[in-house]
């Protein structure tokens, strides 16, 4: 649950600096969208949050 609510507040930032700099491209979207996926509490939702756990923690299991 920490590691979902790190990405909402990480992403929103990202998201508003975007806007910010009125930068927003088709990646960005992307990265709209799984901010979206977050918050939501849809059937979707959960996929993602698996897959950003996985990849949480492979990237935590990775040593310098």
């Amino acid at each position: 649950m920490i590691i979902n609510a790190s990405l909402v507040v990480l992403l929103g930032l990202v998201i508003y600096l975007l806007i910010r700099q009125k930068a927003l491209r088709v990646l960005d979207l992307l990265l709209c969208g799984t901010f979206g996926f977050l918050l939501a509490s849809t059937g979707a939702a959960t996929l993602i949050r698996h897959v950003l756990t996985w990849i949480a923690t492979a990237l935590g299991q990775l040593h310098p």
